[in-house]
C-alpha cells in the first residue's frame, strides 16, 4: 500500500497559484491599460442575447429551452462517459464478467439514450440556425411583440405602466410611474 504524502499534492498546488495568479493579472493588467471609454451601449445591462428591457416574465422562444436541455445531455454525457473511459481497463482486469460486461451494457444504454437524445433534437429543428429557422424565430418574436403591444394598449389608461416598461416599442428608454405616490409608498 502506497503511503501518505504531502508532497505528491506540490504540482496541484503550484497549477492553482499559476491560475489564480494568470487570473489576478489579466484583471490587473486590464484594469490599468484598457480602454476606458464608456458609451450608453456598454454600460447597458446584457442577458442572454437579449437586451432587458420590459418585464422579466416575457415570452421566450422555445429554441432557447431546447439548446439549454442539449447542452445539459450532451454535458453529462461527457461527465459520465470520461471516468468510466479511465477506469475500464481497471474492470476489465478486476473480472471480465463481473464488472466488464455490466459496465459496458450501462454505458450502452446511456450512450443508446443520448443518441436518441440527439436524434430528437436534431428532428426538432434544434440545431438549424439555417436562413429559413432564423426568419421563423424573427416572426415568432414579432408575434410576441405584437401580443404583448396589444395588452398594453387595453389596459386601462388612468393606471400606470408597469416599471420598464418602454413608452415607445422601439425606445430603450423606461416609462416614467404617473403617479409619484405608488413610487414613494414601494409598490
Amino acid at each position: 500500500m502506497n503511503e501518505f504524502r504531502l508532497s505528491d499534492y506540490v504540482p496541484i498546488v503550484i497549477m492553482f497559484i499559476v491560475a489564480g495568479g494568470f487570473a489576478v493579472t489579466n484583471i490587473l493588467l486590464t484594469q490599468l491599460f484598457g480602454p476606458r471609454k464608456s458609451t450608453r451601449t456598454k454600460l447597458m445591462p446584457y442577458e442572454s442575447g437579449k437586451d432587458p428591457v420590459g418585464s422579466a416574465r416575457e415570452r421566450f422562444s422555445i429554441k432557447f429551452y431546447s439548446v439549454a436541455v442539449d447542452f445539459l445531455l450532451f454535458d453529462l454525457e461527457v461527465l459520465f462517459l470520461i471516468p468510466f473511459a479511465v477506469a475500464f481497463k481497471a474492470l476489465l482486469a478486476a473480472g471480465f464478467w463481473v464488472y466488464g460486461v455490466p459496465a459496458f451494457t450501462a454505458v450502452m444504454i446511456f450512450v443508446f439514450m443520448v443518441v436518441v437524445g440527439f436524434i430528437y433534437a436534431w428532428k426538432k429543428g434544434t440545431f438549424d440556425w439555417s436562413l429559413q429557422a432564423r426568419a421563423e424565430a424573427r416572426a415568432e418574436g414579432k408575434a410576441l411583440a405584437a401580443e404583448r403591444k396589444k395588452r398594453l394598449r387595453s389596459m386601462p389608461k388612468d393606471r400606470p405602466l408597469p416599471l420598464g416598461t418602454p413608452t415607445n416599442p422601439g425606445s430603450r428608454v423606461p416609462a416614467v410611474v404617473s403617479d409619484p405616490t405608488l413610487v414613494s409608498a414601494g409598490k
